[in-house]
């Protein structure tokens, strides 16, 4: 027989994650979006008509085995499973016995209540957020946590190995996507403090070049050091692929978990304020590296006030 798996959310990761389900041929691809932008070029891809198809509404979900979901945020999720006052959710069209894969990056006390609300109508949540980038989701070379025990993750893999080269096992409902928000802050806190290292040598007049080579041929080298220095802050490209607002939301979910954990993190809370900051005062599409530019802002701004009093 064969099994549906529905897909909500074509964004840049969304898109090649959902045509990368199709890879083997053994499921059926039922993707659904707001946006017609999407399909111009899924319609393109080989499986198109055959193992991969559109869906015009949620409700053509109702089939699905499993909806992997991937919004950009908790409240987006929770309307599509929990449906509003115009349209049924997925609570009310899935059949019991179904899985949502929540590949999003929620938040986790969100997660955990939308797991009790499915629960009784015998539909499973599964948090299942995922690291890398863009590039990474168009080879099907994601990591994925996954929010559930061994035997489960083992049930899912034939589902998940489409997207992702690392599975991970994390425990409970909502683990994942607490691990997801930690994982974060630790990028976007290395990636601040390169950049405003970066800023400092920069106005010292120190060869940026070189400040990144030492950077990564020393311990004080990280995924951003590495990743994003010299291919898109010193080249002034500013196109690392993933955008400043939503991580800013992701320190957001972060900074939350101080509550649920009752541990006080102040350099989590800095960390997530000062990119706050950024957010609301740069574009809407600001890529991420552009904190880099933000400090340069503030610090400037700062000097000219300094000067002027």
């Amino acid at each position: 027989m064969t099994k549906y798996i529905g897909f909500i959310g074509l964004g840049k990761m969304g898109l090649p994650m959902a045509a990368n389900l199709t890879r083997k041929g053994t499921h059926r691809v039922l993707a659904y979006d707001l946006s017609a932008l999407p399909f111009e070029a899924l319609s393109k891809h080989e499986a198109w008509g055959d193992n991969l198809h559109k869906a015009d509404s949620l409700a053509e979900l109702e089939r699905c085995t499993y909806v992997i979901v991937m919004l950009p945020n908790s409240k987006a999720t929770n309307r599509v499973v929990k449906g509003d006052e115009i349209s049924e959710g997925l609570i009310d069209i899935l059949q019991p016995g179904a899985t949502i894969i929540d590949m999003g990056s929620s938040n986790p006390s969100e997660t955990l209540q939308l797991g009790r609300l499915l629960a009784p109508r015998g539909i499973q949540l599964i948090d299942a957020p995922v690291s890398g980038s863009v590039a990474k989701a168009v080879l099907g070379q994601l990591t994925i946590m996954v929010g559930c025990d061994r035997n489960r993750l083992e049930n899912l893999r034939p589902v998940l190995e489409q997207m992702g080269t690392n599975l991970i096992s994390t425990g409970g409902i909502a683990s994942a996507h607490t691990m997801k928000a930690l994982n974060n802050y630790v990028y976007a806190a290395g990636l601040l403090a390169m950049s405003e290292a970066v800023n400092i040598a920069e106005n010292l007049g120190l060869d940026l070049s070189v400040f990144a080579y030492i950077l990564n041929n020393s311990s004080e080298r990280n995924v951003a050091t590495e990743t994003k220095l010299e291919q898109f802050i010193i080249s002034g490209k500013y196109s690392g692929g993933f955008s400043l607002e939503l991580q800013a939301k992701d320190l957001r979910t972060a900074a939350s978990l101080q509550e649920m954990s009752n541990f006080q993190a102040t350099q989590l809370s800095a960390c997530a304020d000062l990119w706050d900051q950024a957010a609301r005062s740069l574009p809407t599409d600001a890529d991420n590296t552009e904190i880099h530019k933000y400090l340069r802002l503030i610090s400037e701004t700062r000097r000219e006030k300094e000067a002027a009093q």
